[in-house]
């Protein structure tokens, strides 16, 4: 069951009373069990994404111990579940646990979702572990355009809200089968095609703003937030200034890389030289990227379950858990 709804935002900063519990790296790491890690060094290069630093000492050193914890919130909600049928005398089935995760573009918040995927489906208990996100929820190009919000392509309003709170509670629901929407980074919009979600052990959802609390007022406003059907959120975090950089330096790579794909909706970038590039990477993330990190994302850092804060060399330096 998500606790989110009765969350308020509060203060991040490590005050006396805080609802949460700090560590450091090397702390944190005796936290992990004493297995070897379950991934060899072929299949994280394969889940990492370009500019992700992360090795097998991070994984052994965070993500294990993340895993094990997870899978400890998991097995607490099989446990719920049983008290709930003999409380409510009925053979309720069991739903998917998911688990939310959120965090700025370039913090490497796709490349934790993707391993931890694949670390919690080697769990006994949990095999089938799905991951979707969020990305095949925004609204296609075409009507971004009408909207007149192309320049804010990652902006809640960016997205259809409904369609992505109806998956989530569909999820929840129990459905045996639930499409999603199929997004393509190398042209930038989502296809006209779809995946289908079956009923798996845990689902891992990635997405800037899946910890956004239900809009109160206006046209939009709402009872109900994807962050409320969430049973354990997980936001990736570092200093600004540090994803600025990083998103320019990936900006860089691609441009040597995948905009030189004809098909690439960044094709016209793939020439500029190095500076003129580099330019046009801060202006993006001056004017989309960096905005929508402090008006939309960082303030729902506050709702996480568990916060991974990175230092400038991109890899793990604290850890910052929510208290029961």
């Amino acid at each position: 069951m998500s606790r989110h709804v009765r969350r308020s935002a509060g203060d991040d900063g490590p005050v006396s009373g805080s609802p949460f519990v700090d560590f450091d790296r090397a702390s944190w790491a005796q936290l992990r069990d004493t297995s070897a890690v379950p991934l060899t060094a072929e299949e994280l290069e394969e889940l990492r994404s370009l500019g992700d630093p992360v090795d097998l000492d991070e994984v052994r050193d965070v993500y294990l111990p993340v895993s094990r914890l997870l899978d400890l919130h998991v097995r607490a909600n099989a446990g719920l579940l049983d008290a709930y049928r003999t409380f409510l005398r009925q053979d309720e089935e069991a739903t998917p646990f998911v688990i939310g995760i959120a965090g700025s573009v370039s913090v490497g918040k796709s490349t934790t979702a993707r391993l931890l995927r694949l670390l919690l489906a080697r769990w006994s208990d949990h095999p089938d572990v799905a991951l979707v996100t969020t990305d095949g929820f925004l609204h296609p190009n075409a009507e971004l355009e009408r909207r007149g919000l192309m320049g804010r392509k990652g902006f809640p309003e960016s997205y259809d809200r409904r369609a992505l709170l109806r998956f989530v509670s569909d999820i929840k629901a129990g459905k045996p089968e639930v499409p999603v929407p199929v997004y393509s980074h190398l042209v930038y919009d989502v296809l006209d095609e779809q995946r289908v979600v079956s009923r798996p052990d845990i689902l891992v959802l990635e997405g800037l703003n899946v910890l956004q609390p239900a809009p109160q007022t206006g046209e939009r406003a709402s009872a109900l937030a994807v962050s409320d059907l969430i049973d354990f959120a997980v936001y990736v975090d570092a200093h600004p200034s540090d994803v600025r950089r990083w998103y320019v330096e990936r900006f860089l790579a691609l441009r040597e890389t995948a905009f030189r794909d004809p098909a690439s909706y960044f094709r016209r970038y793939a020439e500029m030289d190095e500076d003129a590039a580099r330019a046009r990477a801060g202006t993006i993330w001056d004017e989309i990227n960096g905005p929508n990190l402090r008006q939309n994302i960082a303030p729902t850092r506050s709702r996480a379950d568990l916060v991974l804060t990175k230092g400038g060399d991109h890899t793990v330096r604290r850890i910052r858990l929510r208290k029961l």
